[in-house]
């Protein structure tokens, strides 16, 4: 075959590629034969053996180094393998393209090939039955999914496209390789359920979203635990350089109401409580917190406001992700620890516990405020107290009346 002669000269015990010590002889073969005169078939025959020995040396090399150049091509390439699935049995070499564009950088290489494999790898019904490989992809290109080249996509497309995504909780058995299961190592469902809220902000994408894709999200949401997990995981997000989610209390707004359109109330409070952690929004952006305390108590007042106070009131007190919320302080304000106002003088100093209660408390007492009602102080310690506290959107109360929300601490 082709690739026979490319590599005859190599010694028989080594894999060709290590002797470049990358993947980027591979990727040039598979391109050279992308763009051949070959017939489909004969181009689809030697291509698979240049992708087989590129898994070899994928698979060897404990941190591969992945090319935005490489993207095209592997896209190219599980294009082409489309159309030979039916035609023969597993284990399919496209299964080895979609390993190494999971590990792709997060930047750069979006073409138009990207939305159509996409939509049919998705798809539990896929020959490479590799759900969570395809949805790690998606996750990759999550700037892109913004970008002007979006924009030009046709509007039944990115429909279908949501539709694969379905609920990326839901995927079929991995496929197994020699013997093991085959999974994305960095798939988590979460990071792409916080796409998918962001697409709820987006005119380009809100209209296509479905209830299907937050199913589980909202079963999820309706704990404790699995509120945690997404604030976690969007916290984290809005720290990164390259993520834009949900950046502006407008685009909050728009999602909010969006996913409550979808009927997705656990999810879209979620949005409420990103909205209200401290640090996220600047404290002296007035028309911000005019725009988020109004739609806010618009929210609760259909959805239960006593809930609505209970809910916001522990998450602003909470401390079970401190350092978390000290990083958001230190990623958005820098020096200005309380951010009442710029200090007279720049003094690197590093956040701490105290900083963060001061902030929390500031917080609180805009609450209080927009809900019309101020903590009751007792003798022994402060305390306010809300009744009907539910685990989700208009859930069953699952603590007792005048449950404690705010303990004295934060009152000093």
């Amino acid at each position: 075959m082709f690739a026979d002669a490319v590599v005859i000269s190599a010694p028989a015990h080594l894999n060709p590629f290590q002797l470049m010590g990358d993947g980027e002889l591979g990727i040039l073969l598979v391109a050279e034969l992308l763009n051949s005169k070959y017939l489909e078939g004969e181009c689809y025959q030697m291509a698979r053996e240049a992708m087989q020995m590129l898994g070899k040396w994928f698979n060897s090399t404990p941190h591969p180094v992945i090319r935005h150049s490489w993207i095209p091509v592997l896209l190219g390439f599980l294009s082409l393998c489309e159309k030979f699935y039916p035609t023969e049995s597993p284990p399919h070499p496209g299964f080895i393209a979609l390993q190494i564009l999971s590990l792709s950088p997060r930047h750069g290489g979006f073409c138009e090939l990207v939305l159509p494999i996409l939509t049919s790898m998705l798809l539990p019904t896929h020959p490479l039955q590799s759900r969570s490989l395809a949805l790690e992809v998606f996750q990759r290109f999550t700037t892109k999914w913004f970008s002007l080249q979006a924009e030009k996509i046709q509007r039944k497309d990115l429909n279908e496209l949501l539709q694969a995504v379905g609920d990326p909780f839901q995927f079929p058995d991995p496929p197994l390789q020699d013997g093991r299961p085959v999974v994305a190592t960095g798939h988590k469902p979460m990071m792409i359920v916080i796409v998918l809220i962001e697409f709820a902000s987006s005119d380009l994408w809100r209209n296509h979203l479905h209830h299907s894709n937050f199913t589980s999200c909202e079963e999820i949401m309706s704990t404790e635990d699995g509120r945690s997990t997404a604030l976690e995981r969007m916290l984290d997000s809005v720290t990164r350089s390259w993520s834009k989610l949900l950046r502006t209390p407008e685009k909050m707004i728009v999602a909010l109401w969006r996913l409550e359109e979808l009927k997705c109330l656990n999810t879209a409070e979620v949005v409420i409580l990103l909205a209200w952690t401290v640090g996220v929004v600047d404290p002296m952006d007035h028309s911000a917190w005019e725009l988020i305390g109004h739609n806010t108590l618009k929210f609760y007042q259909k959805h239960g406001i006593r809930r609505g106070l209970a809910t916001l009131s522990r998450h602003i007190t909470d401390t079970t992700m401190m350092a978390t919320y000290i990083e958001v302080l230190v990623e958005r304000y820098g020096n200005t620890p309380c951010r009442i106002r710029k200090p007279r003088t720049q003094v690197k100093r590093i956040y701490d516990s105290a900083d963060l209660r001061i902030s929390q408390v500031c917080q609180l007492r805009r609450l209080y405020r927009l809900f019309g009602c101020d903590p009751v102080i007792r003798e022994g310690g402060g305390m306010f107290t809300v009744e009907g506290v539910g685990t989700g959107v208009g859930g069953e109360t699952d603590e007792p009346p005048g449950s404690p929300v705010m303990p004295g601490q934060f009152t000093d």
